[in-house]
């Protein structure tokens, strides 16, 4: 199982040649594992952070194709390690068949002074429940 968003381009992420400009992709990466947090594991964003954040300590992105306006892309996310305090994931993103980028990160539990802390224990057995699904 993995988790899906949909997101068309719109001229907002565009250059002036209609051509995503790259730091874009960035926010919606973003929007998806926002989007994970709501649906996926049942956690809005919103609430997650009156308590804790969840910053991104590690992240490395291959950008194979570009984007352009008016495109509908998929952006996929798969939990691929759930740890004391952080859990990695992979993302692509793709255009029909075509794939627009791979990212991988690590995401990070932090209390409210900024030190990491141990990943909430709903959240950590949602992950680690996601992960089981994907494998």
């Amino acid at each position: 199982m993995m988790f899906e968003i949909r997101q068309k381009v719109l001229f907002r992420h565009c250059d002036p040649a209609g051509i995503v400009f790259f730091p874009r992709y960035f926010e919606m990466m973003n929007d998806c594992v926002e989007a994970f947090f709501d649906q996926g594991l049942n956690c809005p964003f919103e609430q997650f952070h009156q308590t804790a954040g969840i910053p991104t300590a590690t992240i490395t992105t291959t950008f194979t194709s570009p984007g352009r306006h008016g495109d509908m892309l998929d952006l996929r996310l798969n939990v691929t390690r759930v740890g004391r305090a952080s859990f990695d994931y992979e993302m692509s993103c793709y255009c029909g068949k075509i794939q627009r980028f791979l990212t991988n990160a690590t995401l990070v539990q932090i209390d409210l002074n900024g030190k990491p802390t141990p990943l909430q224990n709903s959240i950590k057995q949602r992950l680690i429940d996601f992960i089981k699904v994907s494998s």
